[in-house]
């Protein structure tokens, strides 16, 4: 009675895949986890076995519910709700607003999940941005807490030692001094997601991960100044509790429920939109769909062109999962990338790969590592290795990102397009040139300005006036400098530039003269055009009067 949908393919793991399916008397619409039994050991037999029961268990609004669990020969069928929205912390970047209360909500419904599991005496051990889901893409969706393939079943409150399991930015001390844990590493993961949610980078983080367990073991983590100013000491408070190193202390799922700032959340958390938080979490989200040594790397979506920059090198006989590796080169031919499983960026020829056309996960310590010849390479040669493999449990990269290197950066570039932007439209003034001015600028662009008298300006009538009357018959040079400008990207699709205006013109005596003025542009990227759709300036008039 399911039809598996082939064409949908949400999610793939290293011995399944996750598809859309339809139960066909309903048309209802779920999720399979397809498992490939005929290469599980009887160890992870037992793992598939005990994920069922366990989710069998669960039923809970905030949960996602497994429905029925099938077995068949070869294959084993979990059918799980079809949660439609993505992941929480890439819903939280796409919106327009968002505050402490927001987070609040969201570190609810989580440990509304956690109590509810902690109350059938099951311990999830993966909590993480990964795992939770939203169930649809509509505003105020309810957040799922997924995949329960560590979870274990324990006995009450009894600690014992369950193996070393989870993710290293999460995991608890009491896991990492090998003690016996229990149902506090739950918790220890809420207070490490919730520092998150309010500020957007984790309270623990070194490249070198045996340094993070050390700070973890610490409890070594602080609230630095200034993004932390700004959250209540209730927040803090909170997260204090939750990141106790003693789990005997450390707050109950709960007794977090009854705290002021969940449960009085209206009087007691900020109400304040977060853009800060917004931007390092976008960047955050980035950085942990890669797993990546010593540099941070985003992709983006590049021209073919680029291609041109692969170039195959020795195919090594010694390592069968890394068959062919590349090194990037500025001086061969095309190549196709998705072929491959392992890259070699070789600095500082060229710092951009084209990777539109697939999705991949990067690790740092594969378990072979073939051999490399390069001799025909132009000393000298510094090399940073990474290691791809194919699309593992990762959600598609098919959003844009960005890499991040040393001597490159595609925000900087970005930066430098609206500076150069900004410098266009100023010319365009300066030469009196409304046609030029109104191609750069959205026709219902705001102002404030000097001319306008402290008042609000909407539409180009407006600047029409002067561009006709004085900037055009004005023969006299003008020359502008831009000094100190600094752009915030607003995501994709917007920027907003700050700069000193200095203009030098020559009066109607003929003396050389120069105004200043203090002016912020806000620019908005429409079908591939930057246009202007705001500004306001201080200072002395932007047009030479004389």
């Amino acid at each position: 009675n399911l039809c598996v949908l082939s064409c949908t393919r949400p999610g793939v793991g290293a011995f399944s895949v996750v598809r859309r399916c339809v139960k066909k008397s309903s048309g209802q619409e779920f999720a399979a986890k397809i498992i490939n039994t005929k290469k599980l050991s009887a160890r992870d037999h037992q793992k598939l076995d005990r994920e069922a029961r366990i989710c069998r268990l669960l039923k809970h609004s905030n949960i996602v519910r497994l429905h029925d669990s099938i077995s068949e020969e070869g294959f084993h069928y979990l059918v799980f709700d079809l949660v439609t929205g993505g992941e929480l912390f890439e819903d939280i970047v796409a919106r327009e607003y968002y505050s402490e209360a927001d987070a609040s909500q969201c570190i609810n419904q989580i440990l509304e999940s956690v109590q509810h599991i902690h109350q059938h005496d099951i311990v999830h051990r993966d909590l993480k941005p990964e795992n939770l889901l939203l169930a649809s893409k509509m505003k105020g969706a309810a957040v799922k807490l997924a995949d329960f393939g560590l979870a274990i079943e324990v006995q009450g409150d009894q600690q014992a030692w369950f193996g070393f399991a989870g993710t290293p930015g999460y995991l608890s001390p009491e896991v990492l001094r090998k003690d016996p844990y229990g149902k506090p590493v739950d918790i220890w993961a809420c207070g490490v997601i919730l520092y998150i949610l309010l500020v957007g980078y984790p309270p623990f983080w070194d490249e070198d991960q045996h340094k993070l367990y050390q700070q973890i073991k610490a409890g070594a983590y602080d609230f630095p100044s200034p993004e932390w100013d700004t959250v209540t000491p209730e927040a803090k408070n909170l997260i204090n509790q939750m990141l106790t190193i003693n789990p005997s202390k450390r707050i109950t799922a709960d007794q977090a429920l009854k705290h002021p700032w969940i449960c009085q959340r209206s009087t007691v958390a900020s109400m304040i939109h977060r853009q800060e938080t917004v931007e390092c979490l976008r960047k955050f989200n980035a950085r942990r769909k890669l797993k990546v040594h010593n540099c941070y790397y985003l992709f983006t979506s590049l021209p073919p062109a680029f291609l041109r920059y692969l170039h195959p090198l020795h195919r090594s006989s010694s390592s069968s999962l890394l068959p062919t590796p590349l090194l990037l080169h500025p001086y061969t031919s095309p190549s196709p990338l998705a072929h491959y499983t392992s890259l070699h960026l070789l600095f500082p020829s060229l710092f951009l790969l084209y990777l539109h056309s697939f999705s991949c996960s990067l690790y740092t310590s594969p378990p072979r590592a073939p051999p490399l010849l390069f001799s025909s390479l132009p000393p000298p040669v510094s090399l940073t290795p990474l290691y791809i493999s194919s699309i593992a449990e990762l959600p598609s990269l098919s959003s844009h990102f960005f890499l991040s290197l040393p001597h490159f950066s595609l925000s900087l570039a970005r930066k430098q397009e609206i500076i150069k932007i900004t410098e266009q439209l100023i010319e365009a003034v300066n030469n009196g040139d409304f046609e030029a001015y109104t191609r750069i600028c959205d026709p219902g662009l705001t102002s404030f300005e000097p001319e306008a008298l402290g008042n609000l300006v909407e539409g180009m009538d407006f600047h029409k006036f002067y561009f006709e009357n004085l900037l055009s018959k004005n023969s006299k040079p003008v020359h502008t400098t831009l000094l100190n400008p600094h752009v915030h990207l607003i995501g994709e699709e917007a920027a907003c530039i700050a700069y000193i205006r200095l203009t030098q013109f020559v009066d109607g005596q003929g003396r050389p003269r120069s105004s200043q003025s203090e002016e912020t542009r806000v620019w908005h990227r429409r079908d591939s055009k930057w246009l202007n759709v705001h500004f306001h300036c201080s200072g002395a008039p932007a047009a030479p009067l004389q």
